[in-house]
């Protein structure tokens, strides 16, 4: 993979999935590969859930939250240990990731203000072209024109494994069966949703992850993208 690079400057890559399945794993260690820019679509909701916490924002307020998501100044961001992002000029990249945020998020992306919102600033992202974005829509409703689609998932108790060991790097406690128990209710929400619920766009390339290294994904995605002529040697 060393010696391949996207071809073109306007290729864009659509990753999709459910909590758990190594999204950002891969989609970041694809984006560094191609040379593309990475979007993490879901910690724009996480950072209005945030931004929510933080201005007392009621959590049934379609409008508020989606004021908030409107006029928030939210960047992606390179350091030394990996994508990171930052919110009003403030890096909240651990912030995102606390439990309860992602429920909170969850939630909020269920009301079609904040949905319309922050699609329209994933789209904008995504007509620059060089972008590997990841989500729950992004196939299906943001970027509906991508290059390559995958769609990833994995058994919730290996995602919840997952999680639980991420959780215990960090030094934050939490019980894995309580991930469990999240991970399920969230997917539940998600897939029954009347906007845009999360299933695999009808070309997506299904990728179930559960017995599978992050290197065995990329391998995968790039054999997609190579037999579809995306790719061409250095």
């Amino acid at each position: 993979m060393k010696g391949q690079r996207s071809k073109g400057k306007g290729l864009v890559i659509a990753i999709d999935g459910p909590s758990g399945v190594g999204k950002s794993t891969i989609s970041q260690a694809l984006a560094e590969r191609l040379d593309c820019r990475y979007i993490d679509t879901g910690a724009m909701y996480r950072a209005v859930a945030l931004l929510a916490r933080a201005r007392a924002v009621p959590p049934d307020d379609p409008l508020g939250l989606a004021g908030l998501g409107r006029n928030m100044e939210i960047e992606f961001i390179v350091t030394e240990e990996g994508s990171g992002v930052t919110l009003e000029g403030e890096d909240v990249t651990l912030s995102l990731r606390l439990p309860g945020v992602s429920e909170e998020a969850s939630r909020l992306s269920r009301f079609p203000e904040v949905r319309e919102v922050l699609v329209e600033k994933q789209r904008e992202l995504g007509r620059q072209g060089k972008v590997v974005m990841e989500g729950r829509d992004i196939g299906t409703v943001v970027l509906p024109e991508a290059d390559l689609k995958v769609f990833l998932d994995a058994e919730p108790e290996e995602r919840a494994r997952r999680r639980y060991l991420q959780w215990q790097e960090k030094g934050i406690e939490v019980e894995q069966e309580q991930l469990t128990r999240e991970i399920l209710s969230r997917d539940q929400r998600d897939k029954t949703r009347k906007v845009a619920p999360l299933v695999p766009a009808g070309d997506a390339a299904l990728i179930d992850t559960t017995r599978l290294a992050p290197g065995q994904v990329l391998d995968r995605i790039f054999a997609l993208l190579s037999e579809r002529g995306l790719l061409e040697e250095k």
